[in-house]
């Protein structure tokens, strides 16, 4: 007796999945090949395609799991302290996304920033993102370590486009990437969330 096709669909699914993950670990994000992934999972590249779209929409999959792992992470224990737990907190979401441009790239694109494809797992990481800055911010600013001038969630906006910033212009032509991200991300949310008053 056969599979139903709905079982053996979201088999085959979940074995592109493991397959381009395995590879991706191998080769990186931009070094993955749709004619690899098709060819060790014994599938056409059509079927591929039904499932992710195109090899974007498969890297996408890749990276909004990564992404919710490394928050997964990010949320365990007690909200940081001081100004430079906080950065502290943020580079493992920083240091995998400088790890390729593809990266930063699709996250936007599939964010729905910079284009009309969306995937709901990257958006959710962005909402969870600013949810968990908004509260590690408004803790901050009850203990005055932060300015309290305007509200936490607005904080945490800004630290979500500085963050995209620093990360932009590592990638940008004709720009010096940065050599210590940390530093540069201190630097900017230092002069956002905790301003020096003349």
């Amino acid at each position: 007796m056969s599979r139903p096709p709905q079982k053996r669909r979201l088999e085959t699914r979940a074995r592109l999945i493991d397959v381009a993950t395995r590879q991706v670990d191998q080769v990186g994000y931009s070094g993955l090949r749709v004619e690899d992934v098709v060819s060790e999972a014994g599938v056409a590249k059509g079927t591929l395609f039904s499932h992710f779209g195109d090899k974007d929409g498969l890297l996408a999959v890749l990276i909004g799991a990564r992404i919710m792992a490394t928050l997964d992470s990010t949320e365990t224990g007690a909200a940081p302290a001081t100004l430079d737990e906080l950065i502290d907190r943020l580079m493992p979401i920083v240091t995998f996304v400088a790890e390729d441009r593809v990266i930063f790239d699709l996250l936007l694109r599939y964010s729905g920033t910079t284009g009309p494809e969306m995937d709901e797992v990257i958006t959710q990481s962005f909402f969870r993102q600013i949810a968990l800055w908004t509260q590690w911010v408004g803790a901050l600013q009850a203990t005055n370590h932060l300015r309290s001038d305007q509200s936490p969630d607005r904080l945490a906006e800004g630290m979500q486009a500085f963050l995209n910033h620093v990360l932009a212009l590592s990638f940008c032509a004709g720009h010096e990437a940065p050599t210590d991200f940390r530093a540069e991300l201190s630097s900017y949310l230092t002069a956002w969330l905790a301003p020096q008053t003349a």
